[in-house]
């Protein structure tokens, strides 16, 4: 039987209703083998968090992209909400340890399967929308989402840095430079603050939980002030 509370543990989120958290991880082989128990699986929420999740992801692309066209959003967050995506959301979070499966299932590999383990990332968002509310959700998204676009795992467009030497390089004799000028907060929690110079004048900085991320964000500063 999985530990539920050490998933919670891990993701510092703590159900009001862990039965909530508990249908999201059961698979429909799981109920089928299990019918006296009268148990649900998590196919309904699975359609709740496809809403959720895409419009957390659509909220934030709005916001943090404000030079990004309609048709560009759109590409962008098709690849975020895409069935390798989610896969990878949910395998970096270890939820396959979590899933609760028929044995049918289990000796096929089912734990391991891209469809299921998208469904049961989306069920996880369902449940925490309908146990804590979207705010939560936004928090999860927060940290474990929204990181990877700003790092541009998912389009080249969203890669400021090799925009921002594309630009510069239209024009001789300019350097492009990133510094990380500090450090902040304890080793399990850090945040890093970088600079990026233009012939080593300030052109942008940013905050972010890696040294990749933060280096993008200020790219991404300096972008957006060379287009005013």
């Amino acid at each position: 039987m999985s530990d539920f509370s050490a998933l919670q543990s891990k993701l510092g989120i703590h159900f009001n209703n862990e039965s909530m958290l508990r249908q999201a991880f059961t698979h429909s082989s799981y109920v089928n083998e299990h019918r006296k128990k009268k148990l649900s699986d998590n196919e309904r929420l699975e359609f709740l968090g496809d809403a959720v999740l895409e419009l957390g992801i659509s909220q934030y692309l709005y916001r943090e992209f404000t030079e990004m066209e309609e048709g560009d959003l759109t590409k962008l967050r098709a690849s975020i909400v895409c069935e390798p995506a989610l896969v990878q959301f949910a395998r970096s979070l270890e939820f396959n340890k979590y899933v609760l499966l028929g044995k049918g299932e289990e000796m096929t590999g089912g734990r391991n399967r891209p469809a299921l383990l998208a469904d049961v990332f989306e069920a996880f968002i369902g449940a925490l929308y309908l146990d804590q509310g979207y705010e939560q959700v936004i928090a999860f998204l927060k940290k474990y989402v929204y990181p990877k676009i700003t790092t541009g795992a998912f389009s080249h467009t969203m890669d400021y840095k090799s925009q921002l030497q594309e630009m510069v390089q239209q024009f001789k004799n300019k350097v492009v430079e990133y510094e990380i000028a500090e450090e902040r907060g304890p080793a399990h929690d850090r945040e890093f603050y970088a600079i990026v110079t233009i012939n080593n004048k300030i052109a942008g900085k940013g905050l972010g939980r890696t040294k990749k991320e933060a280096e993008q964000r200020a790219a991404k500063e300096a972008l957006d002030d060379l287009h005013k």
